[in-house]
């Protein structure tokens, strides 16, 4: 059996970039909290936002934004299991359903930047802290922004195959039904 480079690099080539930049990202900024802040200590370089928008070096061993802390074995597998099913599921969507492959990108990236701090440091580095919002990391972001974009983009195109599947003629005396009674086009 041949391998295929380039059909596989064409399959998981935009998933495994967008991925590993978020990856990087990710990393890249947790190293820098945790070599520069000590756990706790806060630093908010803009003062006109402080309160409001600062950056605190803080531990996580549950879920996005401290939810269900203690439960970092279970995290860990869930997010092989994540991992696992993107890998599987991405190269059955078409090409043309670009929100979901991004989507499908940026929870890759997030949940691989979170599993390497859950492998190597034992607990998730976290350090936005917005308002009274829980502090995240970059990870948690993308696996947020992944999930509303696969939502919405699956709203979007389900409404557009709906309204592909009504026939043209159905379309038009649905549109002249909704005119009403006695008035004109």
């Amino acid at each position: 059996m041949e391998v295929d480079l380039r059909k596989i690099v064409g399959r998981y080539g935009f998933l495994f970039l967008v991925a590993g930049l978020i990856i990087f990202v990710d990393q890249w900024t947790k190293h820098l909290v945790r070599t520069r802040l000590d756990f706790g200590e806060v630093w908010a370089p803009w003062s006109n936002v402080l309160p409001f928008i600062k950056v605190v070096h803080w531990t996580n061993t549950g879920a996005a934004f401290g939810l269900f802390q203690n439960l970092g074995l279970f995290f860990t597998v869930l997010a092989f299991v994540v991992i696992v099913a993107i890998l599987y599921y991405y190269p059955r969507i078409p090409d043309e359903e670009w929100p979901l492959r991004v989507a499908l990108a940026m929870q890759l990236g997030g949940a691989g930047g979170n599993l390497v701090d859950r492998l190597t440091v034992e607990h998730v580095t976290d350090f936005i802290a917005v308002g009274n919002f829980p502090v995240f990391n970059v990870a948690d972001s993308s696996i947020s922004v992944g999930v509303a974009l696969l939502l919405l983009g699956t709203w979007i195109m389900g409404r557009g195959k709906k309204h592909a599947q009504i026939p043209s003629d159905a379309r038009i005396s649905q549109s002249s039904e909704s005119v009403g009674e006695g008035e004109s086009l």
